[in-house]
């Protein structure tokens, strides 16, 4: 009996090392590939495989900048779920039927030269119309379906005087895209879609989108342009503490123009945009923000956006 017991508990053991090996393999492949194909670190936060079910959870896949930036976060994705066929394992062959990413935020940084921080990963090194260079070795892979959910992007532009302007654009975009055939695709899909949702110019980044046939992938897509000149946010914590760390965040952001305490009213002039700052009070200790911006009347939510992301930071 004794022995038996025994047997029973090696078998769970070894399961249990087997299956803890074969997720920290797991995780470790998908980060090799990626960074091999961006240049820039990747990590994979947990992971969790059901043979049964023949699909995967993974948890706080992140991609940071590449070399020469701040060790920053440039692609948050906390969930991502993966529906495969483990039978094209036998095959060496990676099929995913359906690919689901969440992204939460992306942060697009430009350096004091100019440079931004996507434009230094290794998918923007090649240009439209250059030979193609050999790439690394990876394995097979075809993905059916691809569900893109995107977040936010937070854009740090510390190219101008002073501190860093900050713009936020809350893009809460949905795309649905058939038929990836390598990582190229799949990674330039995830960095450069946000980028063309939030309407950032300029990124010699979009070359690999170009390249990797990502443009013409998109089947059904959902988005919708409210035009909002504003953002809203409730904080717990009492007037007085939000209106001074408001009116701090505003002169970081920007010049402030005119205060207004007893009616808990900043108006700034933030990269080129007017801001006012409203508070109204909720309980003793809530509080409602407001924040709303224009230029040449035009709603500039982004902006609006970046001045209640400095204030969520001085909050925290």
């Amino acid at each position: 009996m004794q022995k038996k017991i025994r047997i029973i508990v090696l078998a769970v053991i070894f399961l249990f090392g087997f299956c803890l090996v074969r997720d920290f393999l797991i995780k470790s492949l998908i980060g090799t590939v990626v960074s091999s194909v961006t240049g820039a670190p990747t990590r994979v936060g947990g992971l969790s495989l059901s043979v049964i079910r023949q699909s995967v959870r993974i948890s706080n896949f992140r991609i940071y900048n590449p070399k020469g930036f701040p060790r920053d976060i440039l692609v948050d994705i906390p969930r991502m779920g993966v529906t495969c066929n483990l039978g094209a394992f036998i095959t060496g062959k990676i099929h995913l039927k359906q690919l689901e990413l969440d992204i939460k935020e992306m942060g697009v940084l430009k350096n004091k030269e100019g440079k931004l921080n996507v434009d230094s990963l290794k998918i923007a090194a090649q240009k439209p119309g250059e030979k193609k260079k050999k790439p690394a070795k990876q394995p097979a892979i075809q993905i059916d379906v691809v569900n893109l959910g995107m977040g936010r992007v937070v854009s740090r532009d510390y190219s101008v005087e002073g501190q860093p302007a900050v713009k936020v654009y809350d893009i809460n975009l949905k795309k649905t895209y058939k038929n990836i055939t390598s990582v190229q695709q799949l990674v330039a899909l995830i960095i450069t879609e946000p980028l063309k949702a939030a309407g950032i110019q300029g990124a010699k980044v979009y070359g690999a989108s170009a390249l990797a046939g990502v443009a013409a992938l998109p089947v059904m897509a959902a988005f919708t342009i409210t035009g909002k000149d504003y953002v809203e946010e409730t904080f717990n914590v009492t007037m007085e503490r939000a209106y001074d760390a408001g009116l701090q965040a505003i002169k970081t952001a920007g010049k402030v123009i005119g205060e207004d305490r007893s009616g808990s009213t900043i108006s700034a002039a933030v990269s080129g945009a007017r801001v006012t700052f409203k508070l109204k009070k909720l309980s003793q200790n809530s509080t409602q923000v407001t924040i709303s911006a224009h230029k040449f009347g035009l709603p500039q939510a982004e902006t609006a956006s970046g001045v209640m992301y400095r204030l969520k930071e001085r909050l925290k």
